[in-house]
């Protein structure tokens, strides 16, 4: 389970009960961040691969999901990347195995030609369910405005 904000131990708490009653054998808890200062350089003149991630503690990792592709031989963005962060909360799978999921998740939006998303497709589509949830007016309260009814 990923977010964009860090797992509170009450959240925790709860979801590992959830997952306890539907008989879940593996949990991973994940925060993923764009905020990051975090850059890396690589040696010529193309940004690091995409791919790359970096260890900054043992529990924050640093991880290119868009970047400079061998199979292009180039960089096919038009900006400098920024990794993303993410942070394992409390994690049974390695970080590489996350780093690896979450890099196949930025590749499914199907509703765009890039193969190389910034963030995850799961991140992205609650922030595009909560752009338009924000509109709903007060006295329009019919229109489900629950994010949960939209997963």
């Amino acid at each position: 389970m990923h977010k964009s904000s860090a797992f509170s131990g009450v959240e925790l708490s709860g979801f590992r009960g959830g997952a306890k009653e539907e008989k879940v054998e593996m949990l991973d808890f994940v925060s993923l961040s764009d905020e990051t200062n975090v850059r890396l350089f690589r040696k010529g003149s193309y940004p690091p691969l995409r791919g790359t991630m970096l260890d900054l503690d043992g529990r924050d990792f640093a991880l290119y999901t868009r970047g400079s592709v061998d199979f292009f031989e180039t960089y096919p963005g038009g900006y400098v990347p920024r990794p993303l962060l993410f942070r394992c909360d409390q994690v049974e799978e390695s970080p590489r195995t996350l780093a690896r999921e979450i890099l196949a998740l930025t590749k499914m939006d199907w509703n765009r030609t890039r193969f190389d998303g910034r963030t995850p497709l799961t991140i992205k589509a609650a922030r595009s369910v909560g752009n338009v949830l924000r509109y709903v007016p007060e006295e329009q309260r019919e229109i489900a405005d629950s994010y949960a009814h939209y997963m």
